[in-house]
């Protein structure tokens, strides 16, 4: 018998998020892109919709990603809960992500507290090109709680998923997707999972590939790259390939379909082995089913 969990791919970066909380330019950026809004608003609003979505799709798990942005996308604290609260509905198909926006907190322990023990949430994301934070903030001093954050998913070998490469939405600040920046936090927290969403995407392909070799504790997500483009941007990729992750980014603007991505992927050079690894086997590795 099947387990779709088990057997069936994962794809660890999907935006399944609740648009009505979204500053407006924001969501008219993703849904003017989009002519597919009544199958994205129906999975949005029902879990059990989801479940059969990807039954049909042939796939096993998705990571809803959500996170706290609240001066350029509008999100608020309380995403992590709409996020939980989702993963819960969902009948062990969906990896809950949330955020938090440190200096909008006054306690950033107690809130990561909340959010790891209480909501249990699967992983953590940080955006800084949405967040207008640097992912290395702690260092610099803009912001030293973040410490806090990856301390305390570390503990709990929590991974958090940062944003590297550029932004369209109006207001992000995409120098600071720099993909070079995360070489400090792997070497400032070895222990903490550290996903890199999009691999840099378009132009720190290779300071990605830098990270993902110097540090065991990286992860590459190949959300956001035209599966036709990802070994032009990491020809070298069957060198990480057991911690290389597949991911869409759908519905997010120029991602048409996930299926699609997924069967293009699976089409490239690689060898049967290796793309398992990509689409399935890493992702499992990484989020075990519980």
């Amino acid at each position: 018998m099947t387990d779709p969990v088990r057997d069936w791919p994962t794809d660890v970066h999907v935006h399944i998020q609740p648009w009505e909380r979204m500053r407006p330019a924001a969501r008219a950026a993703i849904e003017r892109a989009r002519d597919d809004l009544d199958l994205i608003r129906a999975l949005q609003a029902d879990p059990e919709a989801l479940v059969a979505w990807l039954d049909r799709e042939r796939i096993g798990r998705v990571a809803i990603i959500n996170y706290v942005a609240p001066d350029i996308m509008g999100f608020e604290a309380d995403v992590n809960a709409w996020s939980a609260s989702y993963r819960d509905r969902a009948r062990g198909r969906v990896l809950a992500f949330g955020g938090i926006h440190p200096p909008a907190v006054k306690d950033v322990k107690a809130e990561m507290a909340y959010m790891l023990d209480e909501l249990r949430l699967d992983g953590v994301k940080i955006h800084p090109p949405h967040q207008d934070l640097g992912a290395d903030a702690y260092r610099t001093g803009d912001c030293p709680e973040l410490a806090f954050v990856y301390e305390a998913c570390a503990a709990r070998g929590v991974p958090v998923m940062f944003h590297t490469g550029t932004s369209v939405f109006p207001g992000a600040r995409s120098r600071l997707g720099d993909a070079l920046v995360l070489d400090d936090v792997a070497v400032d927290f070895p222990t903490l999972p550290i996903i890199m969403a999009h691999g840099g995407r378009p132009l720190w392909s290779e300071q990605a590939f830098f990270v993902m070799r110097r540090h065991k504790n990286v992860w590459l997500d190949l959300s956001g790259i035209p599966p036709r483009s990802i070994l032009d941007s990491f020809p070298r990729l069957a060198e990480v390939g057991d911690r290389v992750l597949f991911g869409t980014d759908w519905p997010s603007p120029g991602v048409k379909s996930l299926r699609r991505n997924l069967d293009e992927v699976a089409a490239l050079p690689l060898g049967a082995e290796l793309i398992d690894k990509i689409v399935r086997a890493n992702a499992l590795r990484l989020f075990p089913p519980k």
